[in-house]
């Protein structure tokens, strides 16, 4: 019978730096296809940047997360992000993790797009961004203190699978399924120093920051927003979301203009993740069973207890592993050449559906014609040859995992990794560093018709060689 209940903890220094990142109204914003609008007409909520700063206690390991509230940034950015923080903190790059929240309502942040209307401003909000973000992780390595992060879970359903059949239309939708599968883990963390004070905190949840869709105008953070609201409405400190393996999952309610269903879904995660920060225990102590008590019944008494030498040296414990899994790309990948033919094709059709005042044929246009550029934008971003060089960043930081990886991963991920070890508390953050090679589906997701596999870059089955080649290396550290 179990008589203790550890609760995973990372000893280690600590430190957060924010700043407000909100891009100026009227900078290029169409994130969606189907919107008719391209410049930002407001702002609904702030973005921000978040830096974490996480040093070993013996000081030989250090590495700085940057979380940022925008949905996609071009490989080039993410280099000169990660480029400008090493320097400002006197660290390789390879330390530096720049992870998107994701949310959809973030101005479209590529200089590819500085000719569109609103592009011009894109360009000096980039130099200006990589600034902060290495003023904030200097900030953030400046306040850290030795402390303890303490980890724990919370459920929240507002994440659900979005892989919808819809019959009379005989083809998949992303939308809402309400029979599909959603895990629905919100992972947390607190950094705790000396004399009980809160430094900051962390959620790590999968759900796709789709509140918002092609009605809205203005820059947003989506449910991101209100969810950190919440949390440090409470804590009094920065929260740090990272996005997880959300692949296929999104908010129940989604796809709207209204950017007060933004904010409900933000709190029904923020209240989540209140209850999970909650019912963390004191840092440094493990839960005993301490006893009978004779009092009318006899009771069984339970108590925080110090943690002993040997599990004060796991806390501080600190590995990191670094490495790439060739992915296979699918046979079928679409050619830059036919790409460019078929965005032809579409151009085409909107100044005939324009000619003849056909504004619904005009909107479905621009939306196709949107998918072909992202397409090949896609396309060049692809590094040569028969595969993807996918790279993975592992550290086991005393009794959790925090695994970084780039791209957009189904849920099966974080599942098989927390199912697996489920004696750590594993933080998953997706679209870290970049976001190619774009989606990775589970396998049974190919060849339906689903957005996600249709766009997919790498072949079938890539999801499952990643899982197994990343379980490989976490045994390593265990």
């Amino acid at each position: 019978m179990t008589t203790r209940v550890e609760t995973p903890q990372s000893r280690c220094v600590v430190g957060f730096g924010r700043a407000d990142v909100t891009p100026p109204v009227g900078i290029y914003h169409r994130m969606w296809g189907a919107a008719l609008h391209d410049r930002a007409t407001g702002v609904h909520r702030p973005l921000t940047a978040t830096a974490l700063w996480l040093e070993s206690l013996d000081r030989t390991h250090r590495q700085v997360v940057i979380g940022l509230d925008h949905c996609l940034l071009d490989r080039d950015e993410f280099d000169r992000i990660r480029t400008r923080v090493g320097e400002s903190l006197g660290i390789g790059p390879h330390a530096v993790l720049v992870a998107m929240a994701h949310t959809h309502g973030s101005a479209w942040m590529s200089r590819s797009r500085s000719h569109l209307p609103g592009g011009d401003l894109i360009a000096p909000y980039l130099d200006e961004l990589v600034e902060t973000c290495g003023r904030i992780a200097a900030e953030a390595a400046g306040r850290a203190e030795p402390g303890t992060l303490v980890y724990g879970t919370a459920r929240c359903d507002l994440a659900r699978h979005r892989d919808f059949w819809d019959a009379a239309a005989k083809q998949f939708v992303c939308g809402f399924n309400p029979g599909g599968p959603a895990d629905d883990t919100v992972l947390v963390a607190k950094a705790v120093v000396a004399g009980g004070k809160v430094l900051g905190t962390v959620v790590n949840y999968a759900c796709h920051p789709t509140t918002l869709a092609w009605e809205n105008t203005l820059i947003s953070p989506d449910y991101v927003g209100a969810m950190r609201e919440v949390v440090e409405r409470h804590t009094g400190a920065p929260c740090l979301f990272l996005q997880g393996a959300s692949g296929q999952l999104g908010p129940r309610e989604g796809f709207v203009g209204d950017p007060a269903v933004a904010d409900r879904n933000g709190r029904q995660l923020g209240y989540a993740a209140l209850s999970g920060l909650e019912a963390l225990p004191e840092p440094g102590t493990v839960f005993e069973y301490a006893g009978p008590v004779v009092s009318g019944a006899t009771l069984g008494t339970w108590k925080h207890k110090p943690l002993d030498a040997q599990q004060e040296a796991a806390a501080r414990r600190w590995q990191t592993r670094d490495f790439t899994v060739p992915l296979q790309y699918r046979k079928e990948l679409p050619t830059e050449a036919e790409t460019r033919a078929e965005l032809a094709r579409w151009e085409t059709d909107e100044a005939t559906a324009r000619s003849t005042g056909d504004a619904n044929r005009v909107s479905e246009c621009r939306a196709r014609a949107e998918q072909m550029t992202r397409q090949l934008t896609r396309l060049a971003a692809l590094p040569a040859g028969k595969g993807y060089p996918f790279p993975v960043s592992v550290s086991r930081l005393g009794g959790a995992l925090w695994v970084f990886v780039p791209g957009e991963l189904y849920q099966e991920f974080q599942v098989a990794l927390r199912t697996r070890f489920p004696q750590f508390a594993v933080v998953v953050s997706t679209i870290t560093n970049d976001w190619q090679p774009g989606y990775l589906p589970a396998a049974p997701s190919y060849g339906h018709g689903i957005y996600q596999d249709v766009i997919a870059a790498v072949s079938p089955g890539s999801l499952e060689v990643l899982i197994e080649s990343v379980c490989r290396e976490i045994t390593t550290l265990v």
